[in-house]
């Protein structure tokens, strides 16, 4: 059964007037084919002009669409099932919430790594809701580091409402583990992509998101906090978090717009969950283009254009301090 978001009201309408007519149509009893068809270029149309003008609240929703595909499916479906699942970060144990191993990529061979959340309760219970704890990204690092040994691209998924905020987890050294990575990844001298395909929350998100092409789908958000928890700061209730989504800038527009990523990767019409095989689709395209030209760059020139571009981004203004003049009495 399909799982419709507040705006998307319109397009469950036609839809259920489309399954109706199916049903009328089964039964043999009238011939629907041109109603039909005047039903589905109504809906195709109704997608377009709803998600050409979707808000930045909208826009998180749309990220967090349960039928929207996770991780494991994009890598099934950009690596046609060759994907072998590595595990344990070889220190405490191995972190469900974060997956990874090789797989082929058109014909050539890539370490793929990103947060699973689940497609069911049980599973998000099992997954941690994508929320992954200090092994998780000690795991991540790991297979880069692997990767790296025998000279193969890595592949990151970013999906994540956030690193796991636990006191255990702060204890084993959550915030160590996701600054050795940022440390370690702007020095990988293989290629890395990273594509954010849902929710990019805080250091949970930047963990496995240093790379030499940073991307995001159409309808996703990335963001030093989720708007709920901007909301609950600010305001001390989360009823403006609408309002802290627009000021954030974290939709994939905003953030190409700020130069804090290279580029955005298209969803089809009506979102990724809409046609979740077009949506696979799209993002391969994406990766296979950027991966074929960073190949061929030279390892150390890598190393320097990722380490430049990240620097780049942010500005520091130094003040100097006014000077005082002493008036003679």
């Amino acid at each position: 059964m399909q799982t419709f978001l507040e705006f998307e009201q319109p397009i469950q309408h036609i839809i259920e007037q489309i399954e109706k007519l199916k049903e009328v149509a089964e039964a043999g009893e009238v011939d629907v084919k041109a109603t039909l068809k005047d039903l589905e270029r109504k809906l195709a149309e109704t997608r377009k002009s709803i998600y050409a003008d979707l808000s930045p609240w909208e826009r998180v929703q749309v990220s967090r669409h349960p039928d929207r595909p996770y991780t494991l499916k994009y890598i099934d479906s950009l690596t046609n099932g060759s994907f072998i699942e590595l595990h344990g970060d070889r220190t405490v144990k191995d972190d469900k919430a974060m997956v990874g191993g090789f797989g082929t990529l058109e014909g050539r061979t890539v370490m793929f790594i990103g947060q699973q959340k689940g497609v069911n309760t049980k599973m998000r219970q099992y997954r941690n809701f994508g929320m992954a704890n200090p092994e998780g990204y000690r795991k991540a690092l790991r297979l880069m580091k692997l990767a790296e040994k025998f000279n193969k691209p890595v592949v990151t998924l970013i999906d994540t409402p956030g690193a796991f905020p636990g006191l255990e987890a702060e204890e084993r050294g959550q915030g160590e583990a996701i600054a050795r990575n940022l440390l370690e990844m702007a020095q990988l001298k293989v290629p890395v992509i990273c594509v954010i395909i849902g929710e990019g929350a805080s250091g949970g998100a930047l963990g496995i998101g240093i790379g030499d092409k940073v991307l995001m789908q159409e309808n996703t958000w990335y963001s030093v906090i989720s708007p709920e928890s901007c909301s609950s700061i600010l305001w001390r209730s989360w009823e403006y978090k609408e309002q802290a989504a627009k000021a954030l800038k974290l939709t994939a527009q905003d953030m190409l717009a700020n130069k804090l990523i290279d580029g955005i990767i298209a969803e089809p019409p009506g979102g990724a969950h809409s046609d979740v095989d077009e949506a696979c689709r799209l993002l391969k395209a994406e990766v296979v283009k950027h991966l074929n030209k960073l190949v061929k760059v030279d390892p150390d020139k890598l190393v320097e254009r990722r380490i430049s571009k990240f620097c780049d981004m942010g500005v520091v203004l130094k003040a100097t301090p006014a000077k005082t003049s002493r008036k003679r009495a």
